[in-house]
């Protein structure tokens, strides 16, 4: 089994546009965004109530006060902890509608993106790094939008608050912000510059993870039967390595980033006393005030080290959203100036002179011409890796060709809308997919206005009417992962229904009845023509009893035509297609 190599990473959105985009979204919501600021302000100050109480009542029992002076004061501390929790738990509350609204966008807006995609384009990047953009990025995003950035917003306001409560006190024990600032913004500055890269590679690498484990879980057939589950274990693990190694620089630099903060904390304590007691000794400020002030300083602890360590989800999910954000700018691959419609002249599809090779330096096709004329069943036999579902994917529109032309009635498709295009031919391969949803919005798809009269016609022609009425709910029963679960001979059913429905004037069938087994292909190969019955065909021929009853057969032979005619015309040559056929008659 051979796993691509990431040929064009899907783009990655740099640090302003990622900025721009994530504040356009936050703009949405500036009412709420008000209500957030206001809140969690108003929970910074009723925070300070209590350390500043907790130092008038270190003056009050110096001075032998009255213990009713120290129970109203336990009161009124009481009472600013409930309004600090209320009005934090309102600010994290109202936050959290905010930005998870943003995250619900990003992610319909990315989902909508990759929908539009050219299937080549995502093909090209990699079906790991779409994958772990839409998963991993995705929940790194929503991490730092539903944790990170509400805390950041609760710190901020936390250090405004307490360095104008250390000003109110005395303004000398603003020395302490003199004296650590500068060390925490270098601290934050060598942390933004250097974090960035760290967590892109990090993403980078799970991105290649993703791409090097989906590849032989969805081939795992093929794995178990070429017994190469070593050279791709082996694979598997330098790439989780890889993530490991990533991972742990970003450790790295978050332990340096820990080690600085604990200095600057000592440095600040260390100020606060040095200023407390030459201001007490001057008799400048109490003992309770300097006690205040020591305790606003330790307040100060939580949210700077929030603000620094949410840096670290921060950039963490910047780098998430760059990535998130370079796929939602992408073009989809559809010029306004396409026709949403197009002419028929009656030729069919037609293939000239393809050459073909996902790398310049492995060639595929090699001048292959195909014709499939209107109404015209082609089916195209050969050796495995012969080209013949490469040749599938450049006349279905989801490879371009290096060479060569297809046209589709006349035009060539390289003119037709890929909206349109995807109408007018479509691919069935073996590798169906059953959605997730009721069995009529699993088939409606192909045709969202199809009526339940019209989807069970769709049914009956390719025999799963029958099937489809033993369920509980008919065409309401829910189907798919958390559904009801459909064996793959279904599965091929429900493809060819939507094909149906589609109604296209072009099918390609990739060997579809491969997997269906000796009695399953023959209901398949019948549920097939029923569908096909009227229409252009190009058939991947898995079974020869298939080619035999085409109009014409196209053989491939590495890459090239190396035979074509009617099946009779064939066997009558004694070419190799009738050494094949032979052989197969032979053995049936």
């Amino acid at each position: 089994m051979t796993i691509r190599p990431i040929h064009d990473r899907l783009p990655v959105a740099d640090w302003r546009r990622t900025v721009a985009h994530l504040v356009a979204h936050l703009r949405r919501h500036r009412a709420r965004l008000a209500v957030v600021v206001v809140a969690m302000t108003a929970s910074g100050a009723f925070g300070l109530v209590t350390p500043r109480l907790l130092g008038s009542i270190v003056d009050v029992v110096a001075h032998d006060g009255d213990a009713a002076d120290v129970l109203t004061r336990a009161g009124l501390m009481a009472l600013a902890a409930v309004a600090c929790a209320v009005c934090a738990g309102a600010g994290i509350a109202v936050a959290a509608s905010v930005f998870e609204a943003v995250l619900a966008d990003l992610r319909e807006e990315m989902l909508a993106t990759v929908l539009r995609l050219p299937v080549a384009r995502v093909e090209a990047a990699g079906s790991g790094d779409v994958l772990s953009r839409a998963t991993d990025d995705v929940d790194k995003v929503g991490e730092a939008i539903g944790t990170a950035l509400p805390s950041m917003l609760m710190a901020q306001a936390g250090v405004v608050v307490t360095v104008i409560g250390l000003a109110a006190i005395d303004w000398r024990f603003l020395l302490v912000a003199v004296v650590t600032a500068p060390l925490y913004i270098v601290t934050a500055r060598m942390y933004i510059r250097r974090a960035p890269a760290v967590y892109a590679a990090e993403r980078t690498a799970a991105a290649d993870r993703a791409h090097h484990v989906l590849g032989p879980v969805q081939g795992l057939p093929t794995v178990r039967a070429f017994d190469l589950g070593g050279p791709l274990s082996r694979r598997i693990d330098r790439h989780s390595w890889a993530v490991v190694r990533r991972s742990m620089q970003a450790t790295v630099l978050q332990n340096k980033l820990a080690g600085r903060l604990n200095l600057g904390e000592f440095i600040g304590m260390t100020v606060i006393l040095l200023v407390g007691f030459m201001l007490v000794g001057d008799g400048v400020v109490t003992v309770g005030a300097t006690t205040a002030a020591m305790l606003f300083f330790l307040a100060l602890f939580d949210p700077i080290g929030q603000l620094m360590y949410v840096l670290d989800d921060l950039q963490s999910g910047a780098a998430a959203l760059g990535r998130i954000v370079g796929v939602i700018d992408m073009p989809d691959g559809r010029a306004d100036d396409q026709p949403e419609t197009t002419g028929d002249d009656g030729s069919g599809l037609v293939a000239r002179n393809i050459c073909f090779g996902y790398t310049p330096e492995h060639p595929i096709l090699h001048d292959v011409s195909v014709t499939v004329g209107a109404g015209e069943h082609v089916a195209l036999v050969g050796m495995s890796g012969a080209g013949k579902s490469t040749l599938a994917t450049i006349l279905a529109g989801v490879h371009r060709a290096d060479e060569g032309a297809v046209t589709l009635g006349g035009t060539s498709v390289l003119d037709i809308g890929e909206s349109v295009r995807a109408r007018r031919v479509a691919l069935l391969t073996q590798e169906v997919h059953v959605f997730s949803g009721t069995l009529r919005d699993d088939l409606a798809m192909a045709r969202p206005e199809a009526d339940d009269d019209r989807v069970w016609q769709a049914l009956e022609k390719v025999g799963a009417a029958q099937w489809a009425r033993g369920l509980d709910d008919g065409l309401e029963t829910v189907v798919g992962e958390h559904g009801h679960q459909v064996d793959a001979m279904v599965a091929q059913q429900l493809a060819l229904a939507r094909i149906d429905l589609l109604d296209p004037d072009v099918v390609i069938v990739d060997e579809a009845t491969a997997d269906a087994g000796s009695a399953g292909a023959g209901v398949l190969e019948e549920s097939a023509a029923a569908v096909l019955a009227g229409r252009s065909a190009l058939i991947i021929a898995h079974r020869l009893s298939q080619a035999a009853s085409a109009d014409r057969i196209v053989h491939l032979g590495r890459g090239r035509v190396v035979e074509e005619g009617s099946h009779a015309e064939l066997v009558a040559v004694g070419g190799r297609y009738s050494e094949i056929w032979a052989a197969w008659a032979k053995n049936r």
